[in-house]
């Protein structure tokens, strides 16, 4: 089909606004890349915009020796991979019954869950049960309060509604009980969407911040998020460790408080760019699969 003057220039138009949109998006994360790398005089002067001036890892050894990342980084990546492990288990344990016409009051249990996505106990209230139930400087205040995400189970519902019946029907007629046919029926199928909701509920456990700091009364158990904020709304500058330490890390003299808590931006952001290529294939197709049907 040939392609008319008129949607030639609308094409050409179009995606020299989503090109600049995109560079909107792109320039602040450059510039916190180019500030990390940048020596404190380039900083100070205003010389640094989207390219590292005299150019230095030493904020990264810097950050490394004076806040000991190791720790929160690790922190961070237990929140994260038992969180998701935890949700994707009770997202598909939910989302699997619902997703059957024969379940007794469905309709009603599925509009309870959609009416907490509008609806919820309160910030309070919720600290306050977290407290009764003993949860408080524990990981399963994190991981019990953030369990389910209701759009999620609605994604997961509805992809498993798209299956045909044929498939449960022939594992049934072999002998099938409901947990064979979830395992080794449905989740083989459902890998796209799977793999969007583990992208999905990985991003909200590792920039987790504010019930970190609800739940967990012991610095020792922050995660990176809570690190990098009080790094970056601090007025003054950072204390970067002693200077028995920092004498170890060359060009320490060279860092300021700005270069330092840029590096803690980057290495915040660097693990999700590095994950989402490889679930990249599977996020549209598994959202609008899941989507289908309401």
């Amino acid at each position: 089909m040939k392609i008319s003057t008129g949607e030639k220039t609308f094409y050409t138009i179009n995606n020299i606004v989503i090109f600049l949109v995109s560079l909107t998006c792109l320039m602040p994360l450059l510039y916190i890349v180019a500030t990390s790398f940048s020596s404190g005089a380039a900083i100070e002067s205003g010389k640094v915009y989207l390219w590292p001036v005299d150019f230095t890892p030493a904020a990264y050894k810097v950050l490394t020796v004076s806040t000991g990342l190791f720790k929160y980084v690790w922190n961070s990546v237990v929140v994260t991979g038992v969180g998701v492990a935890l949700s994707m288990i009770f997202t598909i344990i939910c989302a699997y019954p619902l997703s059957k016409k024969k379940l007794f009051a469905r309709k009603k249990i599925t509009f309870f869950i959609v009416f907490t996505m509008l609806f919820g106990g309160g910030m309070i209230p919720t600290y306050l049960l977290v407290k009764e139930l003993g949860l408080m400087n524990s990981y399963w205040s994190i991981w019990l309060t953030t369990l389910i995400s209701p759009y999620n189970m609605l994604i997961m519902k509805s992809f498993f509604e798209n299956i045909p019946d044929e498939i449960d029907e022939s594992a049934r007629i072999d002998g099938c009980s409901e947990w064979r046919i979830l395992l080794q029926m449905y989740l083989p199928l459902s890998k796209a969407v799977i793999a969007t909701l583990c992208l999905f509920y990985g991003v909200t456990y590792w920039n987790m911040f504010l019930k970190v700091l609800m739940y967990i009364n012991d610095s020792r158990g922050y995660t990176l998020p809570v690190l990098i904020q009080q790094m970056v709304f601090q007025l003054e500058q950072i204390k970067l460790g002693t200077s028995v330490d920092l004498n170890q890390v060359a060009g320490a003299n060279q860092v300021i408080s700005e270069s330092v808590k840029s590096a803690g931006v980057v290495v915040l952001i660097v693990p999700m760019l590095i994950v989402y290529p490889f679930l990249q294939k599977y996020f549209v197709k598994g959202v609008m699969l899941g989507s289908v049907k309401g």
